[in-house]
C-alpha cells in the first residue's frame, strides 16, 4: 500500500508529496517529500493528528511504517540503494543496508522485511536483520511490484513471474520455499495483494479492467471482479478491508470501486416472478452457450460501491478502515490531500465525501504536544549515537559487519527471534543503537 507520487502539487519544490503508504493495519498514513516525511494518525476523521515527522533525511521516495510502532523504514533519492531503519520516538538509527542496485519497495509485518529491487528480491529476519534469502530467479520488475502478508504466522510472498504474462508466483516466507504459480491474467501485472489472514490473494493486470482474487495457498480462483469496460486504466493501489468482505482498488480515473466479497452458494434462491428477474435467467442460460470470454464477462460481478474523486490522472492509493466505529474509505492522492469517505456496509452506492484534510500544512502535532514536555532530543543522528548508551551492547548475532547471513544461508528456526516486535517501551526490540550492512555479492542465487 505506498506509491510514489507523480507530479508534485503546487507549493514549492520543498512541499512536493513524493511517495505515500498506509500501514499494515490502515491505523496510520506516511507521506514522504523532498524534505523529508511525516507520519499520521488515522484515529478521527475531524483531525488529522501528525505523530512524527523528520527532515534529516531529504527527497524520501519510500517511507513504511511496521503497524503502529515506532520503526520505520526510509529510502531516499539521494541514496537510493540504502535502506534506513529508524527508531523514531528515541530518534536513532537501528540499522541501514545498501544493496547492489536501487530499492524500488519495501514491504515488512511483525516477521519478515522484503527489499525488492529490479531483479532481486531481498528477505531479512525483522527480529535481528539477518537476511534469510536472496530470490534472484525473478524476471525484470521495474515497478517493484510485490506483496507480503501482514499476517507473520504464514508470511506469504507474491510477485511476478512473468514478463509478458501475469504469472505470480507465491512464495513462503517461513519455509523459503516457492508454493505454486497463479495464472492470473493474460497481460501483465500491475497490482498484487494479500487480505489480512494471508488466505486471498487480490490482483489486477495493467489493462486494469478485471480484477481476480485466489485462494491461498492452492491458488484457486474464488472471485472476479469487472472494473470497468469502457476504457483501460492503470490501477495504483489495490486493497482488502481488515476483515476481507470488500476489496477497494483506485486508479488513475476519478472513480475508486469497492467490491463485495460474497459467500457464493449452490443453492440459489428463486428469482422473483417479474420481467427483470425471467430476463435475468434468460442471460444465465443463454450463458452457457455463448463464447467462454463472452460467458465469463456476463458472469462477473460489478462494483458494490463506488468513491468519487473531483479530479483524475493524480497518483493515489487508497484503503478501508473503520475510524470511530464506522466504515471509511480512505484515498490519499499526489494533490496533498487525503479524502475520507462514508461506506454504507449494506446497501453500497456511492460513498458520501465527509473530510479533506491537507498531508503538506503545518500545524499542531501529537509528537509537539509530547516534545512540549520532555527535554529536547539531538536533532542529527550523529549527535544521537555520540550520547551515552543506557542500554548493554547488543549480542544479537545479525547486527554485525557482514550484514547477517552470508551466501543466502538460511538460519535455522532455533536463531529466529522469539514473540512479537514491540517498539512502545524502553525494552522494545531490536536493542541497538547502530548497525550497518551490504547486500553486495553475500548470496547465492536461489
Amino acid at each position: 500500500m505506498e506509491a510514489e507520487a507523480a507530479d508534485g502539487p503546487p507549493g514549492g519544490v520543498e512541499a512536493a508529496l513524493s511517495c505515500f503508504s498506509f500501514n499494515q493495519d490502515c491505523t496510520s498514513l506516511a507521506i514522504g517529500t523532498k524534505a523529508g516525511y511525516k507520519l499520521f494518525s488515522l484515529s478521527s476523521v475531524e483531525q488529522l493528528d501528525q505523530v512524527h515527522g523528520s527532515n534529516e533525511i531529504p527527497d524520501v521516495y519510500i517511507v513504511e511504517r511496521l503497524f503502529s510502532s515506532s520503526l520505520v523504514v526510509v529510502v531516499s533519492h539521494t541514496k537510493p540503494r540504502q535502506m534506513n531503519v529508524y527508531h523514531f520516538k528515541k530518534g536513532t538509527e537501528i540499522c541501514n543496508y545498501s544493496y547492489s542496485s536501487n530499492i524500488l519497495s519495501i514491504r515488512l509485518n511483525r516477521q519478515r522485511l522484503l527489499v525488492c529491487l529490479e531483479e532481486a528480491i531481498y528477505i531479512h529476519n525483522i527480529k535481528d536483520m539477518k537476511l534469510l534469502k536472496t530470490i534472484l530467479d525473478v524476471p525484470a520488475n521495474p515497478t517493484g511490484l510485490c506483496a507480503l502478508s501482514i499476517n507473520h504466522s504464514n508470511s506469504y510472498v507474491a510477485y511476478p513471474g512473468s514478463l509478458t504474462t501475469g504469472e505470480i508466483v507465491l512464495y513462503d516466507g517461513h519455509s523459503l520455499k516457492t508454493v505454486c504459480t497463479i495464472a492470473a491474467h493474460e497481460g501483465t501485472l500491475a497490482a498484487i495483494t494479500f487480505n489480512a489472514s494471508g488466505s486471498k490473494l487480490a490482483s489486477a493486470s495493467e489493462k486494469g479492467t478485471v480484477i481476480r482474487v485466489f485462494s491461498v495457498p492452492d491458488g484457486q480462483k474464488l472471485y472476479e471482479f469487472r472494473r470497468g469496460m469502457k476504457r483501460y486504466v492503470t490501477i495504483s493501489s489495490l486493497v482488502f478491508s481488515m476483515d476481507s468482505q470488500f476489496l477497494c482498488a483506485s486508479s488513475n480515473t476519478e472513480t475508486v470501486h469497492i467490491f463485495k466479497l460474497e459467500h457464493v452458494t449452490n443453492s440459489r434462491p428463486e428469482e422473483p416472478s417479474t420481467w427483470t428477474g425471467y430476463m435475468g435467467k434468460m442471460f444465465m442460460a443463454a450463458s452457457n452457450y455463448l463464447p467462454t470470454q463472452v460467458s465469463d464477462m456476463m458472469n462477473q460481478d460489478r462494483a458494490f460501491a463506488t468513491g468519487r474523486l473531483n479530479f483524475s490522472g493524480q497518483r493515489n492509493i487508497c484503503t478501508l478502515s473503520t475510524i470511530q466505529k464506522l466504515p471509511r474509505l480512505l484515498v490519499a492522492s499526489s494533490d496533498g490531500h487525503l479524502y475520507i469517505y462514508n461506506l454504507d456496509p449494506q446497501d453500497g452506492g456511492e460513498c458520501v465525501l465527509i473530510k479533506t484534510h491537507s498531508l503538506l500544512s503545518s500545524g499542531t502535532t501529537e509528537e509537539n504536544k509530547e516534545n512540549d514536555l520532555r527535554p529536547s532530543l539531538p536533532q542529527s543522528y550523529a549527535a544521537t549515537v555520540a550520547r551515552p548508551s543506557t542500554s548493554s551492547a547488543s549480542t544479537v548475532p545479525g547486527y554485525s559487519e557482514d550484514g547477517g547471513a552470508l551466501r543466502g544461508e538460511v538460519i535455522p528456526e532455533h536463531e529466529f527471534a522469539t514473540g512479537p516486535v514491540c517498539l512502545d517501551d524502553e525494552n522494545e526490540f531490536p536493542p541497538i543503537i547502530l548497525c550497518r550492512g551490504s547486500q553486495k555479492g553475500k548470496t547465492k542465487q536461489s
